[in-house]
C-alpha cells in the first residue's frame, strides 16, 4: 500500500503537465480536476500579459529608493511579523523550507529560515528588494496569493514558467485591521516532497500576523468574539479593537466575518453601536467589573455573540506616553465638546421631527445609519 503513493503522486503530475499543453495549445484555461480553478486563472493572466513557460525567468530587484519607500510603509507589518516568523521558522526546521514575507506588490521584504544561499534557485528569490510578483515571475504561491487573495498551495508543475518548477510553495494573504491586504507570507522549498499541509499552516501563521498588527495599534478596549459555547481567549478569536469613545479602530478577519461592516465611504470611522445592538458604555462597564466572564452580544441581525471585554494595559507605554495610553483607556469625559454633542443631538431630533418620526426617513436625510440615530438619541446629555 506505500509503495502506491509515489506512483499516485507521479500520475498527478502527468495530468498537471497536460493540463499546461492543453492550455498553451487553445489559450483556454483547462477544466481539469487536477488542477485548481485558481491555478488555471493565474496561467491565464500569464499568457495575457504575453509570457511563455518556456523564457527565462529574471529575479530582478527593485531600485534602492523603492526598496527604502516599502520597507518604511511596511514598518508595522514587519514589527508585527517578527516573534510569528520566529515561531513559525521553529516548527519548520529540517523541512528545506524558508519564509518570505513581501508588501502587497509582492516585493520581498524579509526572508528567514534555512534558505540554502549556495544553491542559485534558493539565493535568486530569498533576498530583500526582489520582486516575486506574478507579473514579474509568473504564477507562484506569492503572486496567487496576492491576486486570489486567498492561501494556496502550488507545487513544482503547477508554476507557470519552466525555471520555476523545482519551487514548492505555500502562501497566504496579509490583512490590515480596516481589512486591506498588505502583502502576503510565503514558505518554499526546493526539490522537496509535496507538503499542502504547509496551506494551513501559513494560513494560521498569516492571521497570527493580523493579529499582532491589530494590537500594536492604539485602542482602548479590545473585544474577543465568537459563537456562543465557542471558548474565548485563544487563536480562534475575532478582535475588534475600539477607541475611548467607542469608535472602532480596526478588526481582525474572523471579526469582519463575525460582524459584518456596514457599507460606508472610505476614511468614515464606524462606531460599535452600528455594529451592536446594545450601549456601548456597557462594554467599558462589563471590562472594568467582570474582566474574565463572557458577555452577551447581540447583534441587529438578531444574531447573538459572546465576547470578553478587555481594556488595554496601562503598564505598557504608548509611542505617544503613558498619558496618550490612558486618554485612550477610558471612556472620553463630558468637555468644551459636550455643546457639540448637544447640537448634534437637537439636529437629529429635528430630523426626526420633520420626518414625523419615521427614523429610517431621518436616517436616509442625515447620511447615518438609523443605529447612530438611536445611539445618539439615547446618549445622555452632556452638562
Amino acid at each position: 500500500m506505500l509503495s502506491s503513493a509515489p506512483s499516485t503522486t507521479a500520475h498527478r503530475h502527468a495530468l498537471i503537465a497536460q493540463a499546461r499543453q492543453s492550455l498553451l495549445a487553445g489559450g483556454a484555461a483547462p477544466a481539469h480536476a487536477e488542477v485548481e480553478p485558481w491555478i488555471a486563472r493565474s496561467w491565464q493572466r500569464c499568457l495575457t500579459q504575453g509570457l511563455n513557460p518556456a523564457q527565462r525567468v529574471a529575479f530582478d530587484a527593485v531600485s534602492a529608493p523603492a526598496l527604502r519607500r516599502s520597507l518604511e510603509e511596511n514598518h508595522p507589518l514587519l514589527h508585527a511579523a517578527r516573534p510569528v516568523l520566529d515561531q513559525l521558522t521553529r516548527a519548520i526546521a529540517g523541512m528545506r523550507y524558508f519564509a518570505i514575507l513581501t508588501d502587497a506588490r509582492g516585493i520581498v521584504v524579509n526572508v528567514q529560515g534555512p534558505c540554502d544561499r549556495s544553491d542559485p534557485r534558493a539565493s535568486s528569490i530569498g533576498r530583500v528588494g526582489i520582486d516575486l510578483s506574478e507579473a514579474a515571475v509568473g504564477t507562484t504561491a506569492i503572486g496567487a496569493a496576492l491576486a486570489e487573495l486567498q492561501p494556496v498551495w502550488l507545487h513544482r508543475g503547477e508554476h507557470f514558467f519552466d525555471d520555476n518548477s523545482s519551487y514548492s510553495c505555500a502562501g497566504a494573504p496579509l490583512f490590515d485591521p480596516h481589512g486591506q491586504c498588505v502583502g502576503m507570507l510565503d514558505l518554499t522549498g526546493i526539490d522537496v516532497p509535496e507538503r499542502p499541509e504547509l496551506r494551513h499552516l501559513v494560513a494560521r501563521s498569516a492571521r497570527a500576523m493580523e493579529d499582532a498588527l491589530l494590537l500594536q495599534r492604539p485602542h482602548a478596549l479590545l473585544l474577543r468574539l465568537n459563537w456562543p459555547g465557542c471558548t474565548l481567549g485563544g487563536e480562534g478569536d475575532g478582535l475588534l479593537a475600539l477607541d475611548g469613545d467607542g469608535v472602532v479602530m480596526g478588526a481582525n478577519s474572523m471579526a469582519r466575518q463575525l460582524v459584518p461592516q456596514p457599507l460606508r465611504m472610505p476614511g468614515t470611522p464606524t462606531h460599535c453601536s452600528d455594529l451592536l445592538a446594545m450601549p456601548w458604555t456597557m462594554l467599558f462597564d462589563a471590562a472594568r467589573r467582570h474582566p474574565a466572564q463572557p458577555l452577551d452580544l447581540p447583534l441587529w441581525s438578531g444574531l447573538r455573540l459572546q465576547a470578553l471585554a478587555q481594556l488595554r494595559d496601562l503598564t505598557r507605554s504608548s509611542a505617544s506616553g503613558p498619558a496618550t495610553a490612558v486618554a485612550h483607556a477610558t471612556p472620553s469625559a463630558p468637555s468644551v465638546a459636550a455643546p457639540l454633542r448637544e447640537a448634534e443631538t437637537a439636529l437629529i431630533r429635528r430630523a426626526v421631527q420633520d420626518a414625523r418620526g419615521n427614523v429610517a426617513e431621518a436616517a436616509r436625510a442625515l447620511g447615518i445609519s438609523r443605529a447612530t440615530v438611536y445611539r445618539k438619541l439615547g446618549a445622555p446629555k452632556g452638562p
